[in-house]
């Protein structure tokens, strides 16, 4: 199987000993706490869960800026977006060397997980910009990521943890989250040896359908690893529960039995375009996947990105002997009306726009909520029938 990104075993910052864990627990209630944001909350299951691979922390000031300006930590290691614990406050924790982090999405806030403070810096307004400028390719503050990174304030604690639980993750989705490790034992157990990682934020039409066995076919994979994001989304994006029943639907009923792991990980969007990309195969890698399947306008939001940015930054900004993971580049696909298939548009240069089926996600989105069934050659019915009780469900309640 590959080997994780930057280690020869994987080094996940969760404590598995359960008296170990125990122990910390009660450590933690005399020690000063801080309220995490989301956003660092996710970082510390991913941490936790072995995703962020050979990491053990939260990185300074000097780390972040040199990540976000070079893609590579001070020390040299490759990585393509700081892992940081920022907040707007410090003065709870000020001159602590050892402190309980808490999680702000479950009731009560309990410990997440304890660090080891290296240091407390605060980062300028200057240096905060020129970050999220660099991470997202855009100062522009409608851009949900840059919302969410410049709003969650400028003081980095940086330091090592040790993770104590999985935060809302396993509890909402037992038969779904997985760490990196536990996709690397069943993949282990299945004894696949070539293993295609579909990434996923939104539910899978027929078109990623096609795509995930185009892709398997094409690098000759044992298998794919349906991958989808569980953590915070941006407003409008369809909930992680119904995603997870619309792809299992799919794949129970439309990919060979056993040719499928579905899986989901703990992290909030970045909607970073080209970086993030980059972070996926980076998780992927630590997963055991041999191949990510990087398509149009992969983790993009809006007109931020060019269509293919996601896929250019692997050959024009990571170091060619950086990651083990092979990229697959998809283009996008689609119905077509004259071969009576789904392909990719790139592999059929004599079609023109009107011999495809496509649908924009508004008009998706205007025809669910109004009952109106999608052509087939677009959606599985079945699967249709998931969104569509989704969408009327927040049509009858107006939300």
């Amino acid at each position: 199987m590959i080997r994780p990104y930057g280690s020869d075993t994987l080094n996940p910052r969760y404590v598995a000993d359960e008296a170990e864990r125990r122990a910390l627990h009660d450590e933690a209630d005399a020690l000063p706490s801080l309220l995490l944001s989301s956003a660092a909350a996710a970082n510390a299951v991913m941490l936790g869960a072995g995703y962020f691979n050979p990491l053990r922390g939260y990185m300074g000031l000097s780390d972040a800026s040199s990540v976000a300006e070079k893609l590579h930590t001070s020390d040299g290691l490759f990585w393509p977006v700081p892992v940081l614990n920022l907040t707007a406050d410090v003065a709870g924790i000020e001159g602590a060397s050892r402190i309980a982090l808490r999680d702000p999405n479950v009731e009560g806030s309990p410990v997440l997980a304890i660090q080891d403070v290296e240091s407390v810096e605060q980062a300028s307004a200057a240096d905060i910009d020129a970050m999220a400028e660099k991470i997202f390719r855009t100062p522009d503050p409608q851009h949900p990521g840059v919302a969410t990174f410049k709003g969650q304030g400028n003081w980095l604690v940086a330091g090592p943890i040790q993770v104590l639980g999985y935060s809302y993750f396993e509890s909402e989705f037992p038969g779904t989250f997985r760490t990196a490790k536990q996709i690397r034992d069943e993949i282990a157990e299945r004894s696949w040896k070539q293993v295609v990682a579909f990434q996923t934020r939104n539910p899978m039409h027929r078109a990623h359908e096609e795509l995930c066995k185009m892709a398997q076919e094409s690098v000759g994979a044992d298998g794919v690893l349906i991958h989808m994001l569980l953590g915070r989304l941006k407003a409008g994006d369809i909930p992680a529960p119904v995603r997870d029943a619309a792809i299992r639907k799919m794949v129970e009923l439309y990919f060979p039995e056993n040719s499928v792991m579905i899986t989901g990980y703990g992290f909030d969007m970045l909607y970073a375009g080209p970086r993030e990309a980059v972070l996926h195969a980076v998780f992927r890698q630590n997963a055991g996947a041999s191949h990510l399947i990087v398509g149009r306008d992969h983790a993009g939001v809006g007109d931020y990105y060019g269509p293919f940015d996601a896929q250019a930054i692997f050959d024009e900004e990571v170091p060619a002997d950086a990651l083990q993971i092979e990229i697959f580049k998809a283009d996008h696909t689609a119905f077509s009306k004259k071969l009576g298939r789904v392909v990719m548009m790139r592999d059929v240069q004599d079609h023109s726009q009107e011999d495809f089926v496509l649908l924009s996600g508004t008009r998706v989105r205007e025809m669910l909520a109004a009952g109106e069934a999608l052509p087939e050659e677009f959606a599985r019915p079945e699967v249709a029938r998931i969104l569509m009780d989704h969408y009327q469900a927040e049509a009858a309640t107006g939300s």
